[in-house]
């Protein structure tokens, strides 16, 4: 997955008193014609992306914000509004490439940026009496210098479901995402007032009709492209297999054995993690 960056480790603690340097690195943001923000990058799917770098940009300190670090290096923000004169050789990129490209503790560390300016973007002034707000000095936030409200980071958490039933996976696709053919998990956010379990068994009745029994968890996954947590876990089928698709939701749902997936190296994201278990023969029991 995304996340798993080898022998690295990232340190996601803000730091007040930390001051740019030449060799850190900065991301830059642009607002995109359709979606996310895009993101300033070197380098292709098919190389090593590249992260522009302080000594690389005409930019004051106070027009950046510390993010967080990853062994040694240090990784910062150009914030919101601010305009900065890129180098040539990077360019705006989807964060979609992010999935594939090299190295992986940079792709996880401009994920998670991307989670970051859309939590910043989005607080730039207060909800309660609208206000512009301030950025935290002595830890993350965004603050009201009115009426004191204090606002942090956002994280959705949501399920997806690996569903089972005679040795079988329960495998969909969303209406109207053409982007991409890979099989899909059953998946929602949970909603207020409701544990995660809860939550697997309101999903997966509402999108194909079946109830669901001896729900185990698996793993979860920060995923900053939609700011989640993403929680896995198994489950199976109780009673009938009989599936009743939301059709407004998904485009296809069925059961698919181990024998009929193809082997899948490129696992940025849960859902395919969990498929691949599947695959190979782990399953709630096994694991």
């Amino acid at each position: 997955m995304i996340q798993e960056i080898g022998n690295k480790k990232m340190d996601n603690q803000f730091k007040a008193d930390v001051c740019p340097g030449e060799d850190d690195f900065v991301f830059i943001f642009v607002k995109a014609q359709h979606g996310p923000d895009e993101i300033y990058l070197g380098g292709s799917e098919e190389d090593k992306i590249r992260i522009p770098k302080r000594k690389d940009l005409d930019v004051k300190e106070d027009d950046l914000v510390y993010l967080f670090s990853i062994d040694e290096d240090k990784y910062y923000m150009a914030k919101p509004g601010i305009e900065i004169e890129v180098p040539e050789g990077f360019a705006p990129k989807s964060n979609r490439v992010l999935r594939k490209t090299e190295p992986k503790h940079h792709s996880f560390a401009a994920m998670t940026a991307c989670h970051l300016n859309t939590w910043y973007n989005n607080n730039q002034y207060c909800g309660k009496c609208g206000t512009k707000t301030k950025y935290g000095i002595n830890e993350r936030h965004m603050k009201c210098p009115e009426c004191g409200n204090v606002i942090y980071p956002r994280i959705n958490p949501a399920v997806t479901v690996a569903l089972i039933h005679d040795d079988k996976l329960l495998v969909t696709k969303y209406r109207g995402r053409a982007q991409t053919n890979m099989y899909a998990l059953i998946a929602g956010f949970v909603e207020i007032g409701e544990s995660t379990e809860e939550c697997v068994a309101r999903e997966v009745m509402e999108e194909v009709g079946l109830k669901v029994k001896n729900i185990k968890y698996y793993g979860s996954q920060p995923w900053g492209f939609a700011g989640n947590l993403q929680i896995g876990f198994w489950a199976e089928v109780d009673g009938s297999a009989e599936i009743t698709m939301d059709e407004n939701e998904l485009s296809t749902a069925f059961f698919i054995s181990r024998e009929e997936l193809e082997p899948n190296d490129n696992r940025p994201a849960l859902t395919q993690e969990m498929i691949e278990e599947f695959r190979i023969g782990n399953t709630f029991s096994t694991l």
